[in-house]
């Protein structure tokens, strides 16, 4: 995961989490996704290390 960068998509965050995409952008729109988005016009942005604290990886 650390090879991603400092963000990835949506759908790339949404696969480490075990989330589906449809639910993913669903949840992006709600503001219930599991770690914190980014919204980079009219994309979402996912900080990787949002992700690595999440699952508790150091």
């Amino acid at each position: 995961m650390r090879e991603l960068g400092l963000t990835t998509d949506v759908e790339t965050a949404a696969a480490i989490l075990g989330i589906g995409r449809t639910k993913a952008y669903a949840l992006a729109r709600t503001g219930e996704f599991p770690v914190r988005l980014l919204r980079v016009g009219r994309r979402y942005v996912v900080p990787v290390q949002a992700i690595l604290n999440l699952l508790a990886v150091e």
